[in-house]
């Protein structure tokens, strides 16, 4: 997928999973598991022990339209890892020398970014999408007014982004949203994968019913 096809994506699913926890293999199955209830971009954190084995697990069980990516991609090594291991796109949490490293790979990437600045230089290094994160600290409102200088960035909103923040986030301008504790919960470590589903057709229905009352308003 180009990252032009990965931004189109990103556009009309709303939506990243970002899964980080304590073991790979239940990292995988949650992964896999919100794949099935309809996420389509699944993020695994590099933090997550045995990750990029988990990643190697899902991209060879995920299903058809399914993307898995590595978050926390920090260094040139990481993302020579992440593509060995068949990740597809990367996240990074900040500006960080990944980015235009992945971005010369062809490698779709979110870079993460909070301020004018950040935002502006992680696009100058070949970013697709700006990850801005942490979104909570200045919410919807200040998403709109990172938005009015740079209408021409597409913004990921991530950090503190559950089923009540959401819609605020999509209607201030984000492409997507990326819960990650809000949605994955304790099932990266090993927790109850079942409520981990109910989560996450509950995220999908509420993409799915946002998009269907804002589609003209959506950038």
């Amino acid at each position: 997928m180009t990252p032009e096809q990965f931004l189109g994506g990103l556009r009309e699913s709303g939506l990243v999973a970002i899964v980080r926890g304590t073991d790979g293999h239940a990292a995988a199955q949650a992964a896999l598991a919100v794949m099935e209830e309809g996420f389509r971009f699944v993020e695994v954190a590099l933090t997550t022990p045995d990750a990029l084995a988990a990643i190697r697990q899902i991209r060879d069980s995920a299903p058809d339209r399914c993307l898995v990516g590595a978050g926390t991609v920090m260094t040139a090594g990481n993302v020579h890892d992440v593509a060995a291991a068949g990740g597809q796109f990367i996240v990074t949490p900040a500006v960080a020398e990944s980015i235009a490293v992945a971005a010369g790979l062809g490698l779709p990437v979110l870079a993460g970014a909070l301020t004018p600045t950040e935002a502006y230089e992680a696009m100058s290094r070949g970013a697709t999408a700006v990850k801005l994160f942490p979104a909570s600290i200045g919410g919807p409102a200040y998403l709109k007014a990172l938005r009015d200088p740079f209408p021409q960035i597409p913004f990921v909103a991530v950090g503190g982004v559950g089923l009540r923040e959401a819609p605020a986030f999509w209607a201030a301008g984000a492409i997507a949203v990326g819960p990650g504790g809000p949605l994955i919960g304790d099932a990266a470590s090993g927790g109850d994968l079942a409520a981990l589903r109910e989560r996450a057709r509950a995220f999908v229905a509420l993409a799915s019913a946002f998009r269907s009352q804002h589609e003209a308003k959506l950038p």
